[in-house]
């Protein structure tokens, strides 16, 4: 019986030493480094920079080549799943995630796994906003963030990018005080990051004197140009512009014999529509501003109103001098400085949009884009948070709220 037993053991251990010599066998085999910088730690530096650059194909070829050289190396995967989430594969961007995590050993691997989850979290959240629908995100992804953002600053209370990473996400919540406090404190730690915060606190703050009074503000305040649709939707919602006009524009009677037949005719409202707003998430917003009447926000001659058209400095400028003539009924500003002098380089007198230009600088609600070139830049696109604040000093400049 000992005998057997001790037969019976000897093969069970060839039996699980073939097992393993199979399983080794089966497995890729690690590719050897052809250079003194082939290296998966060089691969995952340059792939980040490579993200950085919005190259994730470029990104993911690196990423792919330290796992070659090391398929156990976690910032690989953590790196991997960046790339993934940049190109909106978040189901495959969480699964390198939960990789990197699995193999992260060092207290170096961890933080990079915690920001990246932090990151991932964050873009699936901005995936959802940016076409307007309430996907299958997930809704405690903040919360998530928060954790994540914890145990970061634990293994490392100096982290540049947890904390930056972690404003980008309260400012992608919408929670602007926040997000400041995070990349003030990039800039305070004075680590990696501190031209990225210096602008997003810029941002922040201008977002928070802009004060945007509903959701859809918000949202638009984080966009860095926005579209004739948004322009549409701020007029209605932030200014207010159908009780603007109702209060300040003098009433017009027509006290003139009407047929009462035709008059009854025309008392019928007939709704303005564009074709191309149908299932536009704005229609409402838009057909309100047909109905109302701005100049630069009607419908062209084939029907359609374009509202991802991207709007210019010069076509804001113009749409806020019609507001301004009809709100305070001076008829005489649409020519007020035809003949004038520019006090821009970069704007001729003879330009169609030069006089609403010269009302809206003038009286301060715009002003030129480079305070040191003093050049205006007309045809710039207007960020979000610029529209904002312009809407905000409309607001001062008429004293209505």
């Amino acid at each position: 019986m000992f005998h057997g037993y001790k037969i019976n053991k000897a093969l069970s251990i060839i039996v699980v030493f073939t097992a393993v010599l199979l399983i080794v066998a089966c497995s890729p085999a690690a590719r050897l480094p052809v250079s003194q910088l082939d290296t998966p730690e060089h691969h995952v530096s340059t792939g980040m920079k490579l993200l950085d650059q919005e190259k994730y194909l470029d990104a993911e070829r690196e990423f792919k080549l330290a796992l070659e050289l090391n398929n156990k190396y976690s910032k690989a995967y953590a790196g991997m799943g960046l790339a993934k989430a940049y190109q909106r594969d978040f189901l495959a961007a969480f699964e390198q995630m939960d990789k990197a995590w699995d193999l992260a050993k060092t207290n170096d691997e961890q933080l990079a796994v915690h920001i990246g989850y932090i990151r991932v979290n964050t873009l699936s959240k901005e995936a959802c906003m940016k076409i307007d629908v309430d996907c299958e995100q997930d809704k405690s992804w903040l919360k998530k963030c928060r954790g994540e953002f914890e145990s970061a600053t634990q293994l490392d209370p100096s982290s540049s990018a947890a904390h930056y990473f972690m404003g980008i996400a309260y400012k992608t919540a919408l929670e602007y005080g926040k997000a400041g406090d995070m990349f003030a404190g990039v800039l305070e730690i004075k680590g990696e990051y501190i031209s990225q915060a210096n602008a997003q606190w810029n941002l922040v703050q201008k977002i928070q004197r802009a004060m945007p009074g509903t959701v859809t503000g918000k949202k638009i305040a984080l966009l860095e140009k926005i579209s004739r649709a948004d322009v549409a939707a701020l007029f209605m919602e932030e200014l207010k512009i159908d009780v603007l006009y109702k209060k300040r524009t003098p009433k017009t009677f027509d006290t003139s014999f009407k047929d009462p037949e035709k008059a009854a005719q025309s008392a019928t409202p007939v709704k303005l529509t564009a074709k191309d707003i149908a299932n536009h998430p704005l229609k409402a917003d838009i057909e309100a501003i047909l109905e109302i009447g701005v100049r630069g926000l009607e419908i062209d001659p084939q029907g359609n109103f374009q509202p991802a058209e991207v709007l210019s400095r010069a076509e804001y400028a113009l749409m806020v001098e019609d507001i301004l003539i009809k709100v305070t009924g001076d008829n005489a500003l649409a020519t007020k400085f035809i003949g004038t002098t520019s006090p821009f380089p970069d704007l001729r007198p003879d330009l169609p949009y030069f006089n609403a230009v010269m009302v809206v600088t003038s009286s301060g609600i715009m002003g030129a884009d480079d305070m040191m070139t003093r050049e205006f830049a007309p045809l710039k696109p207007v960020p979000g948070a610029d529209a904002l604040l312009i809407i905000r000093k409309i607001k001062e400049e008429l004293k209505f709220n």
